[in-house]
């Protein structure tokens, strides 16, 4: 199951994310207002804390990140 979900969060980053995938040099800073990236923190904490509590810490994640919060470094 970790590397079902390892794997799709791969391929969201090659493919849709502003951060890693094609689109990132239209932001030379990163997109994201956090560090890592929220797909990069969930993908960290999946092979850190298993599928189902990295997948928790990572769903926490992307609630955290909206235009109320002021981001920063976050590490799993």
């Amino acid at each position: 199951m970790k590397s079902l979900l390892i794997g799709i969060i791969n391929i969201y980053q090659k493919t849709l994310s502003p951060d890693h995938g094609p689109f990132k040099d239209l932001h030379p800073n990163g997109f994201c207002k956090y560090y890592p990236s929220c797909s990069q923190y969930t993908k960290e904490s999946i092979q850190k804390y298993g599928s189902f509590k990295g997948t928790l810490k990572g769903a926490y994640r992307v609630l955290r990140c909206n235009p109320c919060s002021q981001g920063g470094v976050d590490l799993p």
